[in-house]
């Protein structure tokens, strides 16, 4: 993961850039550039993933123009074919095709790019600012308004505490151009569902899927896999694999006492060949990484906060004890093939504008909590079941077919690997745990223990009042809040609400995210 930062306006000055930019180093940690535009500045700080030579360094230039990018292109190469007779690149970079690109299509090239990415760019030619951010939000984008006059961009809200009133996310699939967000593309929107059978959905998706993992692949820094031993994480970890031919290098991690993935990990490692490493956690482990999980989070939110520690800690661990930069993960795969308890979705046209809501939202949620686990550890996310490509056709497919018609969630994208034989048959049809659980029950347990310390019941409705926006509702979200707003002040609208089951649906009316509320979770924890 890279850092950009960058506005224009009065109250922009290069002091406010610097101080916004020491929050982020572990975005960055390769090199840091801060340059001045007309009324503002652009700034950059480097994870050097693609062409690693300081060539790749941003802000990349061509004429007056300059683009600073936090990004993946993932068709680069096609790209810098067609562009070369026009123009001449100096480096391997994939982002350095980004100006050529603006320069012959302008504004609509952000319709055309294959890539995760979140950009800054000053048109010299016309004397503006634009910012856009992909379809997703898999790459973080923030904004706010300065007091003094001008708007800021940065890649994380830290880095705008103190500085703008309010910050919110740039919403994805859009560009801000002219002081306007302007929508390109939405990827949850389907005006046509195709009428298929499962035989060919699944081909589909099969095909889709490997070509996500594979152009994921490419890097010229080491890669690694995190290995939950869930289906998601599972399958991206045997495609690679066989895609490779060779050992790749995958991470679990799990609680000391309960471990539920830790075993089922190790089955798939083992299967697929892979270099396997094992992180075991405490309480301790837990508690102490509470409040630095939240702080670089963002987020008050239970399910994010469960998720996150777990994922926080492995990340620590690769970061401190190998060379890797980048980790391919089994993230989006949920959203669009269902959680435990879309099983009660009540008809076809219900799951599919659940997974609609669930896309949109996921730049809130387990995006977010990807990209700020890894990043904050130098590491650089990658997500395969984030494929634009991907997420479109899985998005166009008859809900019906995605329902859950055979007793087993997620029938379709398993049903497509099972003549491969790229996991155990025990893998492959496996029910889904949540990860947070996963890692360990006593993990949520022990969360929850610190907060029955920390409030008495009359505490916890004195405390819950003070804020009118998403009120904690049980002592452990009191606890979350509390530390958000410490980090945060006032800042708690960056989170649309609390990731809870959809609790209109019969069977879904909980007051936990866990999925272990759930009457159909079944043999999920063993």
């Amino acid at each position: 993961m890279c850092c950009i930062a960058g506005g224009i306006g009065k109250g922009i000055t290069r002091e406010k850039m610097l101080r916004a930019m020491e929050k982020t180093v572990s975005r960055g940690p390769d090199m840091e550039r801060l340059e001045a535009i007309p009324d503002g500045f652009l700034a950059f700080q480097r994870l050097s993933i693609m062409g690693l030579d300081e060539r790749g360094m941003q802000p990349f230039h061509l004429g007056q123009s300059l683009v600073a990018c936090n990004g993946e292109v993932y068709d680069f190469r096609p790209l810098r074919e067609r562009l070369a007779n026009q123009y001449e690149f100096r480096s391997q970079s994939d982002c350095e095709v980004l100006l050529p690109l603006y320069q012959e299509y302008g504004l609509e090239m952000f319709r055309c790019l294959d890539a995760e990415f979140a950009l800054i760019l000053w048109d010299g030619e016309q004397n503006k600012l634009i910012a856009a951010r992909d379809p997703i939000g898999i790459r973080p984008l923030y904004y706010g308004e300065m007091p003094e006059g001008g708007i800021l961009f940065a890649s994380e809200p830290k880095m705008l505490v103190g500085l703008c009133p309010q910050i919110l996310p740039f919403p994805p699939g859009h560009y801000w151009v002219d002081g306007a967000f302007v929508p390109y593309a939405d990827p949850a929107h389907v005006d046509q569902f195709r009428m298929i059978t499962e035989a060919e959905a699944e081909r589909n998706l099969h095909d889709l899927l490997v070509d996500g993992v594979r152009k994921r692949l490419d890097a010229d820094a080491p890669v690694g896999f995190l290995l939950s031993g869930g289906l998601d994480s599972s399958l991206v970890c045997a495609i690679a694999a066989q895609t490779l031919k060779k050992p790749i290098r995958t991470f679990s991690i799990g609680m000391d006492l309960d471990a539920i993935d830790l075993k089922y990990a190790r089955q798939v490692a083992e299967y697929i060949g892979s270099d396997h490493t094992e992180v075991i956690i405490s309480q301790k482990d837990v508690i102490d990484a509470l409040e630095p999980v939240i702080a670089l989070l963002g987020t008050w939110d239970i399910t994010t906060i469960r998720a996150s520690i777990g994922m926080y800690l492995v990340c620590k661990y690769i970061h401190e004890h190998t060379d890797i930069r980048v980790l391919l993960t089994g993230e989006i795969s949920d959203e669009l093939f269902g959680y435990k308890y879309t099983d009660f979705a009540p008809s076809p046209s219900e799951f599919q504008r659940e997974a609609e809501k669930r896309i949109r939202e996921l730049h809130m949620y387990d995006v977010l909590r990807a990209d700020r686990c890894i990043s904050v550890n130098s590491l650089e996310a990658r997500v395969p079941f984030g494929d634009l490509a991907f997420v479109r056709y899985a998005m166009s497919i008859d809900p019906a077919l995605k329902m859950n018609r055979h007793d087993m969630g997620k029938y379709l994208i398993r049903h497509a690997f099972a003549e491969d034989h790229l996991l155990p048959e025990e893998i492959l049809w496996r029910q889904k745990a949540a990860f947070s659980d996963a890692v360990g029950h006593s993990m949520v347990d022990d969360l929850k223990a610190l907060a029955e310390e920390t409030y008495t019941e009359e505490e916890l409705e004195i405390r819950r009042q003070k804020y009118a926006y998403r009120p904690p509702f049980t002592k452990e979200s009191l606890m979350y809040r509390e530390i958000f707003e410490k980090h945060y002040p006032g800042q708690a609208e960056m989170i649309k609400d609390y990731w809870m089951p959809n609790k209109s649906w019969p069977g879904c009316d909980v007051d936990d995210p866990s999925a272990r509320v759930l009457k159909n979770y079944g043999d999920s924890g063993k």
